[in-house]
């Protein structure tokens, strides 16, 4: 099959990925073979192609935002032909403590798809059985790629700020996630206030209904209830506390954080403001997430690039020049 692959880092420490001939994975027991019809692009990709997270396997094929059709390994429940999505944790040991503490997301052991294991970026993919989810039929392989990880982390992100209906919640970084999470919130009757940097970026959250839009340098005209954070930077981090209401909660949608800069615990943190990290997502998160989507439309801006064409992706994602997410369709 043809995959994109990222090799060991050249002598000058240049990392891309490689379109090239790989052999077909065979699926084995627990497994379903995937023809791959879509795999979004995630800044987590970024992070890996980058060497900004740790290697754990080399040859790797990224790529967790897989949309694909069984065509082996099938059962009674995932039969030949079920196009299923595939996210970021692509299985649990379910016997460690978090795991049998409902708390997957932490699991001591865990299988994350494109990282651990070959990813979404070719042809074909092995996922475990008990880790894909069948997906709506209201959405095309293109809506339904970003949902998949950038949606789901999004969702989850909601969660774990505490977000209530009504709330005043800031979003600080306009990407992926942040545009698919400001359409939860506004089904949930939030007020939305958008912070970052880039023009584009400013008018796309605008045109999706946000209460105040902002640049990175901006403090929203409201003390907010929540904030989540979408980039990895720590001056981000500080922006968001800065804007909290006494009681208010940011969380951090970030695998990667570059630092966390001295701040005032006076002026921002007392008063019982609270920082969490996003750590992962679960099954349970999964499902919610796609059953809300479907529910109200989610309808994710999206650009498509061939699997020749994935280096480019890559670079549009971390140039922030596009608006919504980038999808590889290797067909």
């Amino acid at each position: 099959m043809k995959a994109a692959v990222l090799q060991t880092p050249q002598a000058n420490g240049e990392r891309s990925l490689t379109v090239t001939e790989i052999p077909t994975p065979r699926v084995k027991p627990g497994h379903v073979l995937l023809r791959v019809r879509a795999c979004g692009v995630c800044r987590t990709d970024l992070h890996i192609v980058a060497g900004e997270l740790p290697a754990e396997r080399s040859p790797l094929v990224p790529g967790h935002q897989i949309v694909g059709e069984i065509v082996d390994g099938a059962t009674a429940e995932l039969t030949l032909g079920t196009r299923v999505g595939v996210s970021w944790v692509g299985g649990v040991d379910g016997t460690c403590p978090y795991c049998v503490r409902g708390m997957e997301n932490l699991c001591d052991s865990p299988t994350f798809t494109g990282y651990s294991v070959d990813g979404g970026f070719a042809e074909f993919a092995l996922a475990r059985a008990d880790f894909v989810f069948p997906l709506p039929g209201n959405l095309d392989d293109l809506q339904a790629a970003p949902l998949l990880c950038a949606g789901i982390i999004g969702f989850r992100s909601l969660r774990v700020a505490g977000v209530e209906h009504g709330d005043k919640v800031g979003l600080f970084g306009f990407g992926a996630s942040a545009h698919l999470a400001i359409s939860v919130l506004r089904s949930w009757d939030c007020a939305v206030y958008v912070s970052t940097r880039g023009a584009a970026h400013r008018a796309f959250a605008a045109s999706l209904g946000a209460a105040w839009v902002g640049t990175e340098r901006e403090k929203p005209p409201v003390g907010l209830d929540r904030a989540i954070t979408f980039a990895p930077s720590g001056d981000v981090v500080v922006a968001a506390l800065a804007s909290l209401r006494k009681g208010g909660v940011v969380a951090i949608n970030a695998i990667h954080l570059d630092r966390i800069p001295e701040f005032d615990y006076d002026r921002l943190l007392w008063g019982e403001r609270q920082i969490r990290s996003v750590a992962n997502m679960t099954r349970s998160d999964a499902r919610d997430f796609l059953h809300t989507a479907s529910a109200i439309g989610l309808r994710p801006k999206a650009t498509p690039f061939s699997l020749d064409r994935v280096n480019e992706a890559l670079q549009a994602i971390r140039n922030d020049s596009i608006d919504g997410a980038a999808v590889i369709l290797p067909g």
